[in-house]
């Protein structure tokens, strides 16, 4: 079922100036040397003439694009979570960065991982501009790795940016009996761990390191988004969950403070500010393979919550969205929201997210194959 929220318009476009560029350029070019100079005079007057005519189309088309149009952001999980949280804020302040300023709904559609709102986005939305969907980027990784679910190609869809940075740290319910990693590796029973499914950090993270060292775990896969997951590891229907400290720093920071929670491990390369005393997976990594494991994990899932198009989408329409994307993370209100509401911002852009997904599909065949055997599902 989807879930809406509609944002109205406000204000106007950002009017960034482009006739005056335009205008100033050919004044420029017209510059009177001798000669002829009424000829020259006229020559001159009707560059700028055409200038001015052509700058007056192009600010007209490009407020046409979404004057009195509705931008549908689609979120590919359930309601509560970052990624959904993330598009919620942007969508309440995308508008005054967008030439006509244009309504926004936000539309839930979860379900197998993410994996419907992006085979969504692939092939039923249109590309016109005006559909803007939320899906975790590791499903890039599950199509590179031949899973015949996705129905995409990660090198042809137009990505608009990434918000913020995605962390990925390992937390068990005190009903666990895990409060530190020595914990967890000798424990005498597999711990259930929470997860969306494959193509999610909540998913590929778990299953990365527990073929890199070896860790008792059991994945609990199914739920429709973070928030369920959480919900999860609190009712202790499960033992734990891999999921972004970004989110659950605020999620669960009463939790972790009277010890219902407990932080064991970071999947990340390098420690978070806020977790120096929580070890790093790599630093348990035994051989060359399991340290090429967690790279993986790591540099996959680091940009967790990509934007994006549909491909063909107009490269002007694609553009301007990018542009509006670096501009609204940069908004002093949309930081100050964040900030109260500790959704860490800042944003890559759109060009950069591009190649860094199109470098995926250039792994190492071997190293590909061994992914594929321990993340995608077996049939």
């Amino acid at each position: 079922m989807r879930r809406r929220l509609q944002i109205p318009n406000s204000g106007i476009g950002n009017g960034d100036g482009t006739l005056l560029g335009v205008v100033v350029g050919f004044g420029r070019e017209s510059e009177f040397t001798g000669g002829n100079m009424i000829g020259k005079t006229r020559s001159g007057f009707l560059s700028i003439a055409a200038a001015i005519a052509l700058a007056i189309s192009v600010t007209v088309q490009a407020q046409d694009i979404y004057k009195d149009k509705t931008l549908t952001f689609i979120v590919g999980y359930s309601p509560g979570g970052t990624y959904d949280q993330y598009t919620r804020l942007m969508a309440r302040h995308i508008g005054k960065y967008l030439p006509g300023n244009p309504t926004r709904i936000v539309e839930n559609m979860p379900g197998a991982g993410g994996i419907i709102a992006a085979n969504h986005l692939y092939n039923r939305a249109k590309p016109d501009g005006l559909t803007i969907a939320a899906w975790a980027s590791p499903l890039i990784l599950q199509h590179v790795m031949g899973n015949d679910a996705l129905k995409l190609d990660g090198r042809k869809v137009g990505w608009v940016g990434i918000p913020g940075p995605y962390d990925t740290a390992c937390h068990f319910g005190s009903h666990s009996g895990i409060r530190t990693m020595d914990d967890w590796i000798n424990a005498k029973r597999p711990m259930k761990i929470s997860s969306i499914g494959p193509g999610t950090s909540l998913s590929d993270v778990p299953k990365l390191l527990k073929a890199a060292l070896n860790l008792p775990i059991e994945m609990v896969e199914g739920y429709k988004g973070g928030a369920e997951a959480r919900i999860a590891v609190e009712s202790g229907e499960v033992d734990g969950l891999c999921a972004s400290w970004q989110a659950t720093k605020v999620t669960w920071r009463s939790q972790m403070d009277t010890g219902k929670i407990h932080v064991v491990l970071q999947a990340t390369l390098k420690s978070h500010p806020d977790l120096k005393k929580v070890p790093l997976a790599i630093n348990y990594a035994k051989t060359e393979e399991a340290k090429t494991l967690l790279r993986v994990a790591d540099n996959v899932h680091v940009y967790q919550f990509p934007f994006s198009v549909a491909p063909g989408t107009p490269a002007d329409r694609l553009q301007a969205l990018q542009q509006a994307f670096v501009k609204t993370f940069r908004d002093r209100e949309l930081v100050a929201e964040a900030n109260k509401a500790q959704l860490e911002v800042e944003p890559i852009d759109g060009p950069t997210t591009a190649k860094t997904f199109a470098g995926l599909y250039d792994l190492n065949p071997a190293l590909v194959a061994k992914l594929k055997d321990i993340l995608i599902p077996k049939k």
